[in-house]
């Protein structure tokens, strides 16, 4: 764990199980027509980028819709962010599904870990979408990134990034890290915070989608598919203006409180005890940060000015 590749202290305990013997015949049927309209969506790439861009984005929201619907989850979206300029998109995260669901706002290109690039048809996916990577162990690229952002949003681009670094169960945030705002702030675009919240469509929130600790990728399919009447909620915050913020850290800060108040108004039935056990966690891992940070900051001053 260090500043610039953040963990959270979610694992597999904090995911409810939702399978069962009885669930299997429909996650098969749910898994077909998941890889159904996956490959449509590959075989039409190529036709889709010779669009104009209005239709070409509202191609990829309905594609990226019918994604969600086909796993079983039900789509709800509320509010909506502007549909044209340099945007960066700023989320929560909790789990893969939240790729598709942000696309279903506004398409963009996404800020994205390397090992991605590995992953089955959702490696492709990201690639062809022209997914800025990034290798997180390498500090010394951090600059390089905040400018290959920037370039993204002068260029009229939406950029998707999750400032956690991480994926968490989603009964918790962590910290919003501050190099991708700088990048705002360089291209004067400005921010829409969204915040991503799963339920079961009782009203009760669920972690079954979150994909966090030693989940593999098709585990967290596996158990998305196998649930029963999943919801995934969309808030879509207002929007921070460009210039609303003198700096990165103030930047961050405001787009976190966007998205935390949304969990707060939102997701009432969380659960106290969890939270205050994930918040412990999150004490804990920000005093090893502090810590890294204080040991490699002569080393790497330059660098870090960045985060």
């Amino acid at each position: 764990m260090s500043a610039w590749l953040p963990s959270a202290p979610c694992s597999r305990v904090c995911v409810e199980s939702v399978g069962s013997p009885a669930a299997v015949p429909r996650a098969l049927v749910r898994l077909a027509a998941l890889l159904a309209v996956l490959v449509f969506g590959i075989v039409l790439i190529p036709v889709v980028a010779r669009l104009a861009a209005v239709w070409r984005d509202r191609l990829t929201r309905t594609w990226c819709r019918t994604i969600v619907r086909a796993t079983g989850v039900r789509l709800r979206i509320t509010g909506a962010a502007p549909p044209g300029g340099g945007l960066l998109l700023v989320a929560n995260h909790i789990s893969w599904l939240d790729i598709p669901l942000l696309a279903a706002v506004r398409p963009a290109r996404m800020l994205a870990k390397a090992e991605i690039r590995q992953w089955p048809v959702a490696g492709v996916l990201t690639a062809s979408s022209g997914a800025l990577f990034i290798q997180r162990d390498r500090l010394r690229a951090l600059p390089r990134t905040v400018e290959r952002i920037a370039d993204s949003l002068r260029g009229g681009s939406a950029v998707v990034v999750f400032p956690e670094g991480s994926t968490w169960c989603g009964r918790a945030q962590g910290r919003f890290r501050r190099a991708a705002f700088q990048a705002a702030l360089d291209a004067g675009v400005p921010v829409q915070p969204v915040h991503l919240h799963y339920r079961f469509d009782g009203g009760a929130a669920t972690t079954a989608p979150a994909f966090v600790g030693s989940d593999s990728l098709l585990t967290s399919v596996w158990r998305v598919l196998s649930a029963r009447a999943l919801v995934a909620e969309v808030r879509v915050e207002p929007v921070l203006g460009a210039g609303s913020a003198p700096d990165r850290r103030t930047l961050a800060l405001a787009a976190e409180t966007a998205t935390n108040g949304a969990a707060t108004n939102g997701a009432a039935d969380t659960g106290t005890a969890v939270v205050e056990t994930a918040d412990a966690h999150r004490r804990s891992a920000e005093a090893r940060r502090r810590s890294t940070d204080a040991h490699g900051m002569s080393a790497n001053s330059e660098a870090y000015a960045h985060l």
